[in-house]
């Protein structure tokens, strides 16, 4: 509820909400997402998950990353891929065979955007890990590297925070802990000794992502208490802490995904969490996917716990593909989801609703102010059936009804909508008779 009112009011006001259905990158394994407002746009910089080549040397049941890619959106729902911004095989200072390219960051500065990025040493400097810097003129590069990784970290996952007064702090994991330090003003050397960050729950910590929000700083991390990873915060008056632990973010994957990764952004006055789950790869939970999910905090400054969603955040378009297996709620009997091509993950899922009455609600769709005339479904029927759109609201208003032919293959079936809608409303999709697999539908004028 408390979301719905907060939808209508930013259309009262006039701002665009961006619309999604997680994953959001669909093209690619994505994981580790940092998302930053720049110029407007939300830029993000994963990681880059990639099935395990034949070359790569240990173990084929482990993580597997050796590039990174860019992207930016204006609507968080159209992401743009910028391509590739460096590899392995581009940085001397990198283990060229070492698949280990973690989690990055950007800030900028200045003007200038610093990418900072983890990676294996080179043999030839020593073992374990370092973290490495690329200064490019816009968010997307090209970015030119600097030759040495930044003296003094040993470790993973940096994350910057630019404070209010220009001063910069990196926080990063190494040794189960996590670690900070103030940072010079060219952003590539420090400025201070490494510093442990103390008063943490004990577990498993690596991942720190750092903002700040009405003069509290917020350390937010993922935690390994029990199995898997949870995302948890603190909170402190200065960007060196102390800390003091605040709660639980998101709760442990109820599918046994082991890492989470986080980052946390206001856009368009909405707060937004990024994280990652595995559901391209559902039996192999080293290949992950990027999500979107609202954020909220208390009126003292608590983040309320995200519970995730397929659904995602913000309006769809009526117009837009309306692709049901992202639901917002699911009948319990005759509602399955599962994917419409087993050898190509990045094909997505479809629906199934093989059940008399099984349905599917779709919160948000933004039917705008012209009326829409038509409704087209894309959708395999196995025998005669029928479909039954309505207005998810008291008043159970019909929008459409649809007859399928059956068939073999996924079809296109248009049918006239028989209300004249306006406006944001949810939507229920119900089988009054049959069996049918639902890739998508969307209205047309």
């Amino acid at each position: 509820m408390k979301k719905q009112l907060l939808i209508l009011l930013f259309l009262t006001l006039g701002i665009h909400l961006g619309w999604s259905q997680n994953p959001v990158i669909r093209n690619q394994f994505s994981a580790d997402p940092t998302a930053r407002l720049f110029k407007g746009k939300i830029y993000l910089y994963p990681s880059h998950d990639i099935p395990t080549p034949a070359t790569k040397p240990g173990r084929k049941d482990w993580f597997c990353m050796e590039d990174y890619h860019v992207f930016s959106s204006t609507n968080l729902t159209e992401w743009n891929d910028h391509g590739l911004i460096t590899s392995q095989s581009k940085i001397p200072w990198v283990d060229s065979l070492s698949y280990s390219m973690w989690a990055p960051d950007c800030v900028e500065k200045g003007g200038k955007y610093y990418f900072f990025f983890p990676a294996n040493l080179n043999p030839s400097l020593g073992k374990g890990f370092g973290v490495g810097v690329g200064i490019a003129d816009r968010p997307e590069g090209p970015f030119a590297f600097e030759p040495k990784p930044i003296q003094g970290i040993h470790g993973i996952d940096p994350c910057v925070l630019l404070d209010k007064d220009g001063q910069a702090y990196i926080y990063w994991a190494g040794g189960g802990g996590l670690s900070m330090a103030k940072m010079k003003g060219n952003l590539t050397e420090l400025a201070s000794e490494p510093k442990v960050i103390d008063g943490l729950p004990k577990g498993f910590k690596e991942g720190p992502f750092a903002f700040e929000k009405d003069g509290k700083y917020y350390l937010t991390y993922p935690l390994v208490r029990h199995k898997t990873e949870e995302l948890v915060y603190s909170v402190s008056d200065s960007p060196m802490g102390p800390f003091v632990y605040g709660g639980v973010i998101m709760d442990e994957s109820p599918t046994a995904c082991w890492t989470n990764h986080q980052s946390i952004v206001q856009y368009n006055r909405q707060w937004y969490l990024f994280y990652h789950h595995n559901d391209y790869s559902p039996k192999f939970d080293k290949n992950r996917s990027v999500r979107i999910d609202s954020l909220f905090f208390g009126k003292d400054g608590s983040i309320q716990k995200v519970v995730p969603t397929l659904r995602g955040v913000g309006l769809t378009p009526a117009t837009a593909k309306i692709e049901l297996d992202r639901y917002s709620a699911l009948s319990p009997n005759g509602a399955t989801i599962c994917q419409l091509d087993s050898t190509n993950v990045f094909n997505g899922w479809k629906l199934k609703l093989d059940a008399p009455n099984a349905w599917v609600r779709y919160n948000a769709v933004d039917f705008g102010r012209k009326n829409q005339k038509k409704l087209e479904i894309r959708a395999v029927a196995s025998r005669n059936s029928r479909l039954r759109l309505l207005i998810d609201s008291p008043t159970g208003l019909p929008i459409a009804e649809a007859i399928l032919q059956p068939g073999t293959e996924m079809q296109l079936t248009e049918t006239r909508v028989l209300q004249k809608i306006k406006g944001v409303h949810s939507i229920l999709v119900q089988l009054e008779e049959g069996a049918v697999e639902i890739d998508w539908v969307r209205f047309k004028k």
